[in-house]
This record gives C-alpha cells, sequence and structure tokens, in this order.
C-alpha cells in the first residue's frame, strides 16, 4: 500500500479539485434532514393537539377498560330504606350466579318492626280528594280523615333485614356498612361516612384514593387492582376485581358451574347421568357450547364465516383477476383501447375502500356474509389485477419468443412462455392477500358484513364485555398466525426455496 505525504495529497486536490469539494447539501444534508423531521414532528404536535389530548385523557378509564380484558367483578350492592332496613343484593348476571354467598362478604341479619301502608289505604288516599268546606275548613278535616284512615289500614310486621354487611375486598381493603355509618378500610388509612337520612358527612379529610366533588354528594373509592366502589346515602356500591375470566365453560344455568374440575371429569367420566336423555358427557359439551356468558358456538361459527369470507373473496378475485390482467398488459395485448378499459376498471375497483364497498353491499344484500364475500372480491379485483398486468409487463420476452419460434399457436406461446415466469408471484400475491383479507373481513364485519367482525362490536358496544371482547381478538390472532405460517410455507415451496 503506497502512503501519500501531504504534499502529494496538496498536488492531487490542485488537479482534480471537483473531487474533493463538498456540495452545501453533502456537508449538511444530515442537520437538514434531522431539523426537517423535528420541524414535522413540532407541526403535528400542534396541529393535533397532542398536549391537549393528552393532558385531558382519562387514563383511570383506560386502565380500567385494559384490566376488564383479563378480569372480572362481582358486585355486591348495599341499600338502605329510609326506616334503616338494608339488603345486600347482586346484579341479575352475576358472576356468581343466583343465591350467591361468597366467604368474602359477611352478613348479620336481625328482625325489625316495619309498618307499609296497604293497596287499598294507598288507592283510597290518591283516589279522594279532600272536600272543600266553608272558609277552607273542610279540606283540612277531610285531609285528617284520610290520613287516619290510611293509618288505620297500615300493615305492621316483623321483617328480617340486614343489620351489618362487611366486604372484604383483600387483606388490607374493606368496606363495613351499618344503617347509620360506613366504614372503610384501605392501606392502613380508615374512611368514615355518618349516614342521615339522605344526608352523608365525612369525618375528617378524604383519603387519596377517595374522592368526592361537593360535599353531600357520592362519594368513589379506588381500591387499584382490588376494585372501586361508590358510596351514597342510600346506596353503597362495591366491585370486587377477579384475575380470570368467569364462567368460561360453564354459566350460571349449568348443573356444572361452580363445581372444580376433578369432580366435573369425575361427573362425566363415571357420574350418574343429571339428565336422563343424555349422557353427562353430551351435557356437558352442550353447555360449554351453549354458554349464555361466553357463547362459543356462536363465536367459532362466525370465526368460521369470517375465514369463509376471506377464502371465497379472494379466490374468486384471483380467478377474474388472471384473464383480465392478460388484456391490461400491453406487451401481451396490442391494443391500446383494451389496455386503458382494464386498466381503468382496475383503478375503479381498488380506489373504493373494502369499507365501502361493504356499506354498499349490505345495503343491497342485507347483513351476511354475502356482502364481505363481494367487497373483498371488488376490491381485491383491482389490485391483483394492476399487481398482476404489471408483472406480466415485466416477463423475459426471450422466453416468449422461443417458443413462438418453434411454431407453438398463440395460447400456448401464453402457457410455456408466460405462465411459468408468473405463476409463482401470483400465487405468492394471492395468498399473501388471503391471509390479508383475513383480518380485514374482521372489520368489514362490524358495518353488517358478517363475520366475527359484527359479533366484536356487538360486545365492544356494551361496554361491559371486554373480556368477551379478549376471547374473540384472541381468537382471531391465533386464526392470522396460523394462515400466516401457511402462506409462508405455500409461497416458501411455490418460490423453490425453503420454508423458515
Amino acid at each position: 500500500m503506497t502512503t501519500l505525504n501531504p504534499a502529494q495529497m496538496d498536488e492531487i486536490a490542485a488537479r482534480h479539485p471537483a473531487v474533493f469539494h463538498r456540495s452545501f447539501w453533502q456537508r449538511f444534508r444530515v442537520a437538514i434532514i434531522a431539523g426537517g423531521f423535528v420541524l414535522y414532528a413540532l407541526y403535528c404536535w400542534w396541529f393535533f393537539a397532542i398536549g391537549h389530548v393528552l393532558g385531558t385523557a382519562n387514563w383511570n378509564i383506560a386502565g380500567t377498560y385494559l384490566a376488564d380484558w383479563v378480569s372480572y367483578e362481582v358486585r355486591p350492592e348495599v341499600t338502605i330504606d329510609p326506616d334503616g332496613a338494608m339488603k345486600l343484593t347482586y346484579p341479575r348476571f352475576s358472576p356468581l350466579g343466583p343465591n350467591a354467598e361468597p366467604d368474602w362478604v359477611e352478613i348479620e341479619r336481625g328482625t325489625m318492626t316495619r309498618t307499609t301502608p296497604s293497596a287499598g289505604a294507598a288507592t283510597d288516599t290518591a283516589q279522594k280528594p279532600a272536600s272543600m268546606g266553608f272558609m277552607g275548613t273542610g279540606g283540612t278535616i277531610g285531609g285528617s280523615a284520610t290520613a287516619a284512615n290510611a293509618m288505620a289500614t297500615a300493615t305492621t310486621r316483623e321483617e328480617e333485614v340486614v343489620k351489618r354487611a362487611k366486604i372484604t375486598l383483600n387483606s388490607s381493603t374493606s368496606v363495613e356498612v351499618v344503617p347509620e355509618r360506613v366504614t372503610v378500610q384501605h392501606s392502613g388509612e380508615t374512611l368514615l361516612v355518618e349516614i342521615a337520612g339522605s344526608d352523608m358527612t365525612v369525618e375528617g379529610v378524604l383519603p387519596a384514593w377517595a374522592t368526592q366533588k361537593a360535599p353531600g354528594e357520592k362519594i368513589t373509592l379506588s381500591f387499584g387492582v382490588a376494585g372501586w366502589g361508590e358510596i351514597e346515602a342510600d346506596d353503597i356500591s362495591i366491585r370486587k376485581r377477579f384475575f380470570g375470566w368467569a364462567n368460561f365453560l360453564f354459566d350460571t344455568n349449568s348443573p356444572f358451574h361452580g363445581k372444580p374440575l376433578s369432580e366435573v371429569f369425575s361427573l362425566v367420566t363415571s357420574g350418574e347421568r343429571i339428565d336422563p336423555k343424555q349422557s353427562n358427557l353430551s351435557l356437558a359439551w352442550d353447555n360449554i357450547l351453549y354458554n349464555a356468558e361466553w357463547q362459543h358456538l356462536d363465536v367459532w361459527t362466525k370465526l368460521l364465516q369470517t375465514i369463509v369470507m376471506a377464502f371465497v373473496g379472494t379466490l374468486f378475485a384471483m380467478l377474474l383477476a388472471f384473464p383480465l390482467a392478460f388484456l391490461a398488459a400491453r406487451n401481451i395485448t396490442r391494443s391500446w383501447i383494451s389496455n386503458q378499459v382494464t386498466k381503468r376498471l382496475f383503478d375503479f375497483l381498488r380506489s373504493v375502500d373494502m369499507l365501502i364497498w361493504a356499506l354498499f353491499f349490505t345495503r343491497a344484500f342485507g347483513p351476511g356474509p354475502l356482502a364481505g364475500m363481494s367487497a373483498i372480491f371488488f376490491t381485491d379485483t383491482g389490485t391483483l389485477g394492476k399487481l398482476y398486468s404489471e408483472a406480466l409487463e415485466n416477463i423475459d420476452d426471450k422466453q416468449r419468443e422461443g417458443v413462438k419460434s418453434v411454431g407453438a399457436a398463440p395460447a400456448a406461446v401464453q402457457r410455456f412462455g408466460v405462465l411459468p415466469q408468473v405463476m409463482p408471484l401470483f400465487a405468492s400475491q394471492a395468498l399473501y392477500f388471503w391471509e390479508s383479507n383475513t383480518r380485514s373481513a374482521t372489520i368489514i364485519g362490524a358495518v353488517g358484513a358478517g363475520g366475527i367482525g359484527l359479533k366484536l362490536w356487538e360486545a365492544m358496544r356494551t361496554n361491559s364485555d371486554w373480556e368477551n371482547v379478549a376471547y374473540m381478538v384472541l381468537l382471531i390472532l391465533i386464526v392470522v398466525f396460523v394462515f400466516d405460517g401457511i402462506s409462508n410455507a405455500l409461497r416458501s415451496r411455490l418460490m423453490g426455496k425453503p420454508a423458515h
């Protein structure tokens, strides 16, 4: 290797100044690109008001939604009547089923004398207006008589009520309710709320985990992953969170609900028949398929509709785009009119988004998979036709000329001179679109085009079935992963490469 001294380098630079002279762009292009990127980022931050959006976002609700994907809530509710009688209830569709008595809820019951007006007294009071006497005194006398009549027909009885209820969320969090007081303990702090009729009074200062917009209004309690709650004068509602998916196999109506898997297995294999008309195995399978909370059979059916919808739509698009691509390719069809008409047809079909086509066909055919298949078929015909025609225009004409030179017919020229060059590419693109349309079919299903997309949208609209949303999203991911693997393997074999 020859080493140049400084004098020699100066001599070369003097003879060839253009080689060593760096332009303005070469010297400052890194700084210009970095500055342009920073300016564009600042513009986006201002134009989309990203700072304001982040500042006003309700992150607590977002965190609750994410938690609902992998957990569920049990919601005991304590109501306090004006006479001090308490009642503990659960929602109609509680994960615990009817007659729930969880061990984390302690209840002390007792008897209470309650006075309630009879139906007849209430009707008489409503239908008999007070008569107006001389100087207005008759109205007072009539009203007193009516009130006395109502008191005379009132019913007094001993009734069993809840005297005290204690709900334990975890080792450091509990809520105790008696008619005149609510005591909340969380993370070593205690909140006391005195209740007198419709009034609430907080003793001391609210802890950081309790919020109240104004004195006397509802108090919201936040217990982190353990759950949350709300306190009102006549209603104390607690949400205890459990990780997992409740009643995933058997709903609350199933005879297998609440039983451990070992007991279910024993009943299925060797237990006495629960239903004389069918075996326990058949009964358990039916209970899983027709689970009212998770609707497994309906979800799986809708998922199969999505797969079929994507496959059929892509298949028909490929079959139609294949011959049309030969008309659009300029080196195959020597007709300017045929080329332009076919290419403009491709432009029209792919310029309208698949979602718009889905809305159109849903109006035309009604909700269902036919609308989804038609939307995929129209959009992919345009896209595949464009890709196929461009692939045909880029083939090597030497192979086609070689086949033509032996006197082969035009159809044979296309069969042996063109198709061997493009068929692996055509099949690879069709497989990719089939895989992609499996995801797209989920989106267009949400607008009524059938499949699991509509089911997913219905679950999201309830704003409470996020665990069902997570279940369907997981199924879609599994299908996409499987189809991606199949598509990659088939493409590799078509292209003559080993699958990875």
